[in-house]
């Protein structure tokens, strides 16, 4: 049996499917799209955040851009372990020498950062001499004694201080061999800790 529509059913017929398939839309807008089926994002998620306060008066202007996100990464990456590549990078865009990355959380770290808790001597004066930073953390695993007595002397609290990924001080001298003995037992004696075996120093 055939049914007959006429024109003005029709365009109403279309109409209300128009009308529904836009109030779909706006609802998927209000919705976040979110996969039921796939794992969590293997990217960093940026915090959620909304000011509670009034806004600073001074407006940034963003004259360049930022360098590529994930750029940094690898170039933090790399630091810990390959001096090639770090010197590629670093070639590729110089800017990247005191470039950080947050692993979460405030987890911040440079290449210098990196290289410096994994023992990386060879890195880290590269780094150094390329313009990186020091911080306390490299002159520990350095063996800079002299440095370390006076970032102590300036504030006794760094003794507790720690670096990326929670790292100590003391871990830094483990790390830092032979040549940071003096710098390890030093800071023991402020506040002697338990030292664990450090397996990559046997590379």
């Amino acid at each position: 049996m055939t049914t007959h529509v006429t024109r003005r059913t029709f365009a109403t017929l279309a109409g209300a499917a128009l009308l529904g398939g836009a109030q779909e839309l706006v609802a998927m807008e209000d919705k976040p799209m979110i996969d039921q089926n796939k794992a969590a994002p293997s990217g960093p998620v940026e915090a959620a955040f909304e000011r509670t306060y009034a806004p600073p008066s001074f407006k940034p202007s963003w004259k360049k851009p930022q360098i590529n996100r994930l750029l940094v990464q690898d170039f933090v990456i790399f630091a810990h372990s390959d001096l090639g590549m770090v010197k590629q990078l670093l070639e590729k865009e110089p800017a990247l020498i005191n470039s950080t990355m947050d692993w979460g959380g405030g987890d911040w770290e440079t290449g210098l950062g990196g290289a410096a808790h994994m023992g990386r001597r060879d890195i880290v004066e590269f780094l150094l001499e390329k313009g990186a930073r020091p911080d306390l953390f490299c002159a520990a695993m350095l063996g800079q004694l002299d440095a370390v007595k006076a970032f102590l002397t300036l504030q006794p609290k760094l003794i507790d201080a720690r670096g990326p990924h929670g790292f100590s001080l003391h871990f830094h001298a483990q790390v830092g061999g032979k040549e940071a003995e003096p710098v390890l037992e030093y800071l023991q004696s402020i506040k002697k800790i338990e030292l664990k075996p450090v397996p990559f120093l046997k590379k």
